[in-house]
């Protein structure tokens, strides 16, 4: 099979390292990729919402099916654009069409879609220009905390938990009246606050059927002890202690079955990954957001425990045959810490050349590329989350401190990661 793969993060790198591992993959193609994706494929210029271009190179490469990475190009309708080509009638799209993906693309649209499907979730209320001044006053009178989350795509920062009534109405405003994430908070989902532990958990469907795959738990806030801003990610575990066999039953139950038999009773066609952001509240589930994609970091724990050949399991999400699947999990810890540029989530520099990689012990630890690029030969930094080591271990505790130790090896100028990951199951 002759694969594309769209995407250039450590999301990308991670499922990468494992579609070149099927037999099955011929020839595997990335795009626009990384300094670490080019050890498995062949990386390819082209941008991620350059639908034609990505077109094209279907067309040139013989492509058998695309793997959609990131959101932006699903909620922009790039699965849509190619399988209506006439000239790709034979290819395979892993990736919602621009309807599914609005469980990502639009927070009023999932909010509106787990009340339709009787899913467990924060109550919300939702505004806009047209009721600014109601939502003042909504906001004057709501318990505190208050989360105030931007409708549409906002790069991951489109979310404020705000500790009082001024910051909230500064925020709103900030949000609709002075576009502070443009397009996307042009609409405001007003939601009670959960308090709880987060938890991630993802599953493919082939729009019938679903598995569920290895649930993790990311590490959003820059500094030790979850403070500091909200960055991508800064790293992630999984198993999570926690997730009992009584919990996942809750979970699916509750939310992954009505969340899949939702979608298609809606006519809404989705085969590919559905993230379920959840906040567990005394053994409680409560979604908190839908991804209409795989996250990042959790995928370079997740995809690290999966033990099925990955372009088995595509092909029959492609073919509504997942049916027929029994996933198989690597019964080790996967702990992976994110390296990060100094000054990030803020303004950072970028070009430094990244030493050391190949020192790593491939044994336990594996590392994923993030935000790389290649100059004069060498690898350098181009983004703010760099790259992540994954290890294998007993326990949190074992697989992280083996990370930590493989992270000691490399170095580029004013690195960063956290010390901490796992850090309250220890």
């Amino acid at each position: 099979m002759r694969i594309l793969l769209l995407g250039s993060g450590g999301r990308e790198n991670a499922l990468a390292w494992k579609l070149a591992q099927s037999p099955r993959c011929e020839a595997l193609f990335i795009a626009p990729g990384n300094a670490g994706t080019t050890r498995f494929g062949t990386n390819l210029d082209i941008s991620l919402t350059d639908f034609e271009g990505i077109r094209k190179a279907c067309m040139d490469e013989k492509i058998d099916m695309v793997i959609v990475g990131p959101e932006e190009p699903l909620v922009k309708g790039v699965t849509d654009f190619l399988i209506s080509s006439k000239s790709l009638a034979e290819l395979d799209v892993i990736g919602p069409g621009k309807a599914g993906a609005q469980l990502e693309g639009s927070k009023a649209f999932a909010k509106a879609f787990m009340m339709r499907h009787n899913i467990p979730t924060a109550a919300y209320r939702e505004f806009t220009l047209d009721n600014y001044t109601e939502g003042v006053e909504y906001l004057r009178n709501h318990t505190l905390p208050i989360v105030l989350k931007a409708d549409g795509l906002a790069a991951g920062k489109g979310v404020v938990i705000a500790e009082n009534h001024i910051e909230a109405i500064a925020e709103f405003e900030l949000m609709i009246q002075r576009a502070k994430f443009g397009e996307a908070g042009k609409k405001v989902v007003v939601e009670q606050f959960l308090k709880g532990i987060e938890i991630s958990v993802f599953v493919l469907t082939d729009g019938k059927n679903y598995v569920i795959l290895p649930e993790a738990k990311d590490y959003k806030r820059v500094g030790e002890g979850d403070t500091g801003p909200n960055t991508g990610g800064m790293g992630a575990v999984s198993p999570v202690p926690f997730v009992n066999k009584e919990l996942m039953q809750k979970i699916e139950e509750k939310v992954i079955r009505p969340t899949v038999e939702g979608l298609r009773h809606e006519g809404l066609e989705y085969r590919g990954f559905i993230f379920f952001g959840f906040m567990i509240v005394d053994n409680e589930p409560y979604m908190i957001e839908y991804n209409c994609r795989m996250g990042d970091p959790e995928t370079e724990v997740v995809i690290p425990r999966l033990k099925n050949d990955l372009v088995d399991l595509l092909d029959a999400v492609a073919t509504q045959q997942l049916d027929k699947v029994t996933i198989e999990t690597d019964p080790r810890t996967a702990c992976t810490v994110v390296a990060v540029s100094g000054g990030y989530p803020g303004d950072y520099a970028k070009g430094y050349e990244i030493n050391g990689i190949e020192s790593i012990n491939t044994e336990d630890s594996l590392l994923f590329h993030m935000g790389t690029g290649l100059k004069g030969g060498k690898v350098v930094t181009s983004g703010g989350r760099v790259f992540c080591i994954t290890s294998y271990g007993r326990s949190i505790f074992d697989a992280v401190e083996i990370s930590k130790e493989e992270m000691q090896k490399v170095t580029f100028t004013d690195m960063n990661y956290r010390q901490d990951i796992g850090f309250e199951f220890e």
